[in-house]
């Protein structure tokens, strides 16, 4: 009996110890990924500073998709070129505010009626049909986020928009989104888009001509290859109605 009490305490203490040891680096691994995460927020900061008064050459969702096209055409490149904000036509801006982010100039990087409205929507239809992010939330993803979708990158994005919000002028996170997001099949920024579709510079842009590049952005390259689309026509001409209303920084 006295040993086999024995041999009952001895593997206790061993099961005790293991569960010590499993603990002591269950913590070390958490420190150690918190560590990991302060760091990249921080690398994600620095850059945001450094783009206050600097342009990006490119984002990851850039890289993305020159990636792509290069896995099928190996001297495949973007269509990118960046300008000023001064010279992109302000019909282009309006255009984009009527159709992305009406209260884009007002809000501090969320629109939670928009949210509500896209949630109430996607509840109703049983699928994702709409979405409530804003221009900032755009700007995060295309700048530093991947395409492909993981647990914690809305929790990311949610971050970097802070950021964005708190470091830089509403100009100038509009500047910059204007200057990177895609508007067909390697195709990115407002003046690569007005001289791919139209041949002819950014700040020449007449409102047509913008509602329907504004009209583009949730699905440009498929519109890309389906420029007199249903669809797209009558998106344009709602966003040609709203125009008069937007407000740009």
């Amino acid at each position: 009996m006295a040993r086999s009490a024995s041999r009952h305490r001895a593997g206790h203490r061993a099961v005790a110890r293991m569960m010590k040891k499993l603990w002591y680096w269950s913590w070390r691994i958490l420190l150690a990924l918190f560590v990991l995460m302060l760091l990249y927020q921080a690398w994600v900061a620095a850059h945001v500073w450094w783009w206050i008064d600097r342009n990006p050459a490119s984002s990851a969702f850039m890289q993305d998709r020159l990636d792509v096209m290069q896995d099928k055409n190996p001297d495949a490149e973007l269509k990118h070129q960046w300008v000023s904000y001064k010279k992109i036509s302000n019909n282009l801006k309006r255009a984009l505010i009527a159709s992305e982010d009406a209260k884009f100039v007002d809000h501090e990087g969320f629109d939670w009626e928009g949210i509500q409205k896209a949630y109430e929507k996607n509840l109703k239809k049983g699928k994702l049909v709409a979405g409530g992010s804003t221009i900032s939330q755009q700007l995060a993803k295309n700048l530093f986020l991947s395409s492909g979708r993981t647990p914690w990158r809305k929790g990311e994005e949610v971050i970097i928009t802070v950021m964005l919000e708190h470091m830089m002028e509403k100009e100038r996170i509009f500047e910059i989104y204007l200057n990177v997001i895609e508007w067909g099949n390697g195709v990115f920024g407002a003046e690569a888009a007005a001289r791919h579709y139209y041949r002819i510079s950014a700040a020449q842009l007449s409102p047509q001509q913008a509602a329907k590049l504004a009209a583009m952005v949730p699905n440009p390259r498929y519109y890309d290859k389906h420029r007199e689309a249903k669809g797209l026509l009558r998106k344009t001409d709602i966003i040609l109605s709203r125009m008069g209303d937007a407000d740009i920084p």
